[in-house]
């Protein structure tokens, strides 16, 4: 699949487990149909919500084609690349493109915080040897590699990089990197309760994360934005803020499963070292989100 136009929301979907923490297929083949048949515009796996440290490399494999096939070409699949080296970036982008990939979601490489001049290298590797296109993740906050404006704008000649997952927490950014780079890149707002700030200032998509248990009033939110519509968008924004502050949170990927196991599209079971959530940091997770199910908003048509 070309991917024709980059823009929409692009679930960076969980990742599910059994009861003994092995990949439950049936789970993630149901739950991605249902993120396709609430329309999403693409599927993003084994990302930091999908527990991309935690999956072997045969497994990131498994969960990609998993969504290939549920997808079935109706929306682009996104393979993470989070390794730490860049040569395993490479030929974990080469396995997943020859598994039906059809882009990648590229990391700087983990557990190193490289330089600006390492940082460059290693996306210019990665997209020289990428059969893919690229959409850069950038989360300094997280990470502790920024790839500013001015680095956007030097990379600008690599054509395999086509889109930027913005997540450096300062919605400024925005204009930043379309006042160096223009319209080079497609920016995707990374962080959920930024997105439609994001999407007022030039941002085309959301890589989005409570989408996993709420992907209609994600979907709606984005197209009311596109539309001009922001008066309706804004009103389910802000129904919505509450369940968005669990995305930035160091515990989002226990927060984002709770929400689903209480929504009933997955379970709490996440991979050590991570353990899900209990107590009074558990009882407030679940007070959030029913509070926002007693509320929902009525979509428009």
């Amino acid at each position: 699949m070309t991917i024709r136009a980059w823009q929409g929301v692009y679930p960076a979907v969980t990742t599910k487990f059994r009861s003994d923490l092995r990949l439950d297929v049936a789970a993630m083949e149901k739950h991605f149909a249902w993120q396709i048949e609430s329309g999403v515009d693409g599927l993003i796996v084994c990302g930091s919500l999908g527990e991309n440290s935690v999956l072997a490399g045969d497994e990131k494999l498994e969960v990609l084609r998993i969504a290939v096939r549920v997808s079935a070409r109706r929306v682009p699949v996104l393979q993470t690349i989070a390794e730490g080296s860049t040569a395993e970036g490479i030929a974990l982008s080469e396995r997943s493109a020859r598994e039906g990939a059809d882009g990648f979601m590229v990391l700087p490489g983990m557990r190193y915080v490289s330089d600006r001049r390492e940082t460059i290298a290693h996306y210019r590797a990665i997209a020289r040897a990428s059969p893919k296109p690229i959409m850069v993740y950038n989360n300094p906050v997280a990470y502790g590699v920024d790839v500013t404006p001015d680095m956007f704008g030097e990379l600008a000649d690599e054509k395999a990089i086509v889109a930027i997952k913005e997540s450096s927490d300062d919605v400024r950014r925005v204009t930043d990197i379309i006042n160096q780079t223009s319209d080079r890149y497609a920016i995707f707002c990374g962080v959920d309760d930024l997105a439609m700030e994001a999407m007022l200032m030039g941002a085309r998509g959301w890589v989005a994360g409570l989408v996993n248990a709420f992907p209609r009033e994600t979907v709606a939110i984005h197209r009311l934005i596109m539309g001009g519509k922001i008066e309706e968008a804004r009103r389910i924004y802000r129904w919505f803020a509450p369940l968005l502050h669990l995305d930035v949170s160091r515990k989002l990927v226990q927060n984002i499963k709770l929400a689903e196991s209480i929504v009933g599209v997955g379970t709490e079971a996440v991979r050590p070292p991570r353990l899900a959530l209990v107590g009074q940091e558990r009882e407030e997770i679940i007070a959030i989100v029913k509070q926002a199910l007693a509320t929902r908003p009525v979509l428009p048509a």
